[in-house]
């Protein structure tokens, strides 16, 4: 019997990331990869082109975020920028659809039908019953 991704908890989440030696240098790519593997995460390029991605479990690239923020460097901005949109994200995708929805409507009072559909992919009855809830 095979583990689903779906049965573990945390599961393999990627980070793009175009053009990083162009963006970070070589030596700071070099050294990416080795806090990269400390962390249990392994940063790699895409083939022979010049994007690379970053794949780890959300608690490891967490992990590895605290880690470069820690070493207080500008070299890794643009890669820890990349890492915390991705587990931003990601940590958005967990989140039940109605929190989510209650969430953007005390964050912003006028948000608009629209933009809720857009940004959670509800259904227009779900954003309604959201709005309504919220006034309440």
């Amino acid at each position: 019997m095979q583990n689903s991704p779906m049965k573990n908890k945390d599961f393999a989440i990627t980070v793009a990331l175009p053009s990083l030696i162009h963006r970070i240098g070589g030596d700071n790519t070099k050294q990416a990869k080795l806090l990269a593997l400390e962390s249990a995460c392994q940063l790699k390029r895409i083939r022979r082109s010049r994007n690379w991605q970053l794949i780890g479990e959300a608690s490891a690239l967490s992990a590895l975020s605290t880690h470069i923020k820690n070493l207080e460097s500008d070299n890794f901005a643009y890669l820890l920028t990349k890492l915390e949109l991705r587990l931003t994200a990601y940590q958005e995708q967990l989140e039940p659809k109605s929190e989510r929805l209650a969430r953007l409507i005390k964050e912003k009072p006028n948000i608009t039908l629209a933009e809720l559909l857009e940004q959670t992919d509800c259904s227009l009855a779900e954003a309604r019953l959201a709005r309504f809830d919220a006034e309440l």
